[in-house]
């Protein structure tokens, strides 16, 4: 429980007995009075910044508290010290931001010789003073700092290095922004650093001469893309900033060559090597050979040298040069290149058209021989590496061909082309044979190597029809004709009777151009066939055999001819 701090009944006379007796006595006791608190401002000013781009302006927020109220004036004082050097009645309000003021811009603060009030560059208090529509007005001292100096602008460059001089000396100029009027001057004595980053060789220090301009040491031995970074910093009294650049060595100047080189082959097949020779001479210096400098041999594809067959080699005494590349299985290639290494040296780049035919493989998915003779093989051909290589490429041959033993005596029974603008590429090769071991085969090409397919033998049974006989003759017209033929059938070289062989029964009457057949059967034993038909007019009867899943045609044997009365 909370002790009650408030004074008893009788205390509480006492305390008023003694307070009659003392004004009895006609001295009144001193009683100090509470001093007012302030009233809360109303009126707020923020921090004023100067412009980044124009050192001559700045802005500041201000706001009120005042319910209803609305900022209606804001006013500045520029002042060094206890000294005012310029007076602002009236910051502009930005139309985005009711609480954003800053220096109008036809009052830009300027220095006294552009026809401003300031008297030197420099740092200078702002003072701030704003009023709400209310009539709250707040004075904020020392709102801020005006950056009056002078904004650095360093201008950069290298020398560019030939092949006589590989060096380069860093130059440049140090200028600053003049706040207000925005000219640029000079700024002399500075010390502007200079590094070498590849390789880092530390910092080296150019002064500015009265006109800004700065050269540095040269640097020797450069190469093309070597970085430099070069910066300057300063925060006085008159120049305040930092600049900072990473460059790289990218103009150079060079020196123009003659090269000249040849190849010893037209045609790179897979697993050899061309050899391309050359000689460097100047022609400023009466042609004379150029020793102990660099070229790039690489074998390309349209003339691009991107390829990963490629050898840096070394011109001699008398400026020759020996390079020698292998094939580049795989990769799509059609010519070779000699180009520059040394960015110092410059010459047209020199080649020639090599022809490199890429490894090829025929695939063959089905060979059908049929009973008339005729052939039929089907397949794809492929690049061996990327299937998707041949894409874009013009026609390339195939041939069908066929050999009595497998080994020797080719012929060719067909001709088709792969087309590369049709992926996958597929053939489809047709011909005649009377049977034997064939196969597809792609013959060598500027694009692809000599290939074939695995060989494959396709075989029937040859057969014929002999003695054809049709009885009697002449015979009456309505009687019945009997045709007899023998059906033989070649094997070992020998022909013999073709028993149980399928045949039929045509029939030309005499002045028709066609045959008709009349029936069918089988030959017995012995190969020999009998059918019995009605004469029904003077005509040419044949026995055919139409072959079956072994066997050939046979071919027709003289027809027999008979007089019908």
């Amino acid at each position: 429980m909370r002790s009650d701090l408030r004074p008893s009944s009788r205390t509480a006379s006492a305390v008023a007995a003694l307070t009659v007796l003392a004004l009895g006595a006609g001295t009144a006791p001193a009683i100090a009075e509470e001093p007012t608190p302030p009233a809360p401002a109303t009126v707020g000013i923020g921090r004023a910044v100067t412009e980044e781009y124009q050192r001559g302006a700045f802005h500041v927020d201000a706001w009120t508290d005042a319910a209803g109220a609305t900022v209606t004036a804001v006013s500045a004082k520029i002042r060094k010290r206890d000294a005012v050097v310029a007076e602002i009645p009236a910051l502009t309000q930005a139309s985005w931001n009711r609480n954003y003021f800053s220096l109008p811009a036809a009052t830009t603060l300027k220095l006294t010789e552009d026809g401003g009030t300031i008297p030197e560059l420099g740092k200078y208090a702002i003072d701030i003073t704003a009023t709400d529509s209310l009539g709250n007005t707040l004075t904020r001292t020392d709102a801020g700092t005006l950056d009056f100096t002078l904004k650095p602008q360093l201008d950069i460059g290298f020398s560019a290095p030939s092949w006589d001089d590989r060096s380069t000396r860093p130059s440049g100029r140090l200028l600053g922004v003049q706040p207000g009027s925005g000219d640029l001057v000079p700024i002399p004595g500075r010390g502007i650093s200079v590094q070498r980053l590849t390789p880092d060789t530390g910092v080296a220090q150019a002064t500015t001469d009265e006109k800004g301009e700065f050269i540095g040491e040269p640097y020797g031995e450069v190469v093309i893309g070597d970085e430099f970074r070069v910066s300057y910093a300063e925060n006085s009294e008159q120049v305040h900033g930092s600049y900072g650049s990473t460059r790289q060595i990218s103009t150079w100047h060079s020196r123009s060559v003659t090269v000249t080189a040849g190849a010893d082959k037209t045609r790179l097949l897979p697993g050899e090597k061309v050899t391309i020779t050359g000689r460097m001479t100047d022609p400023k210096n009466a042609d004379a050979p150029l020793a102990e400098q660099e070229v790039r041999v690489g074998l390309a594809a349209g003339g691009y040298t991107g390829s990963p067959v490629w050898q840096t080699v070394s011109t001699d005494a008398d400026g020759r040069f020996t390079a020698q590349l292998p094939s580049a299985p795989g990769t799509r290639l059609d010519s070779w290149v000699v180009s520059s290494v040394d960015p110092f040296l410059s010459f047209p780049s020199v080649g020639a058209r090599l022809a490199m035919p890429q490894e090829s493989r025929v695939l063959v998915s089905r060979g059908l021989l049929a009973a008339d003779g005729k052939v039929t093989v089907t397949g794809a051909f492929r690049p061996w590496y990327n299937p998707e290589q041949f894409y874009g490429y013009a026609s390339e041959k195939l041939l069908l061909e066929n050999s009595a033993d497998g080994r020797t005596g080719w012929r060719v029974l067909a001709t088709s082309y792969a087309d590369g603008s049709d992926f996958p590429v597929s053939f489809n090769l047709n011909g005649r044979s009377q049977g034997g071991y064939f196969r597809v085969r792609h013959p060598l090409s500027d694009v692809f190597t000599e290939s074939g397919s695995v060989v494959f033998r396709m075989v029937r049974t040859p057969t014929r029809v002999v003695s054809v006989n049709a009885a009697p003759e002449p015979v009456r017209k309505g009687a019945v004709v009997t045709v007899t033929a023998g059906v033989q059938q070649q094997i070992g070289g020998v022909w013999k009777a073709y028993g149980n062989a399928p045949v039929s029964l045509w029939f030309q009457a005499r002045g028709q151009s066609a045959w008709k057949q009349l029936a069918t059967g089988r030959t017995a034993a012995n190969g020999v066939s009998t059918f019995k038909t009605k004469a029904t007019a003077d005509g040419w009867y044949v026995v055919r055999h139409s072959g079956d899943a072994s066997h050939f045609n046979a071919p027709a044997a003289v027809a027999d001819y008979i007089d019908v009365r």
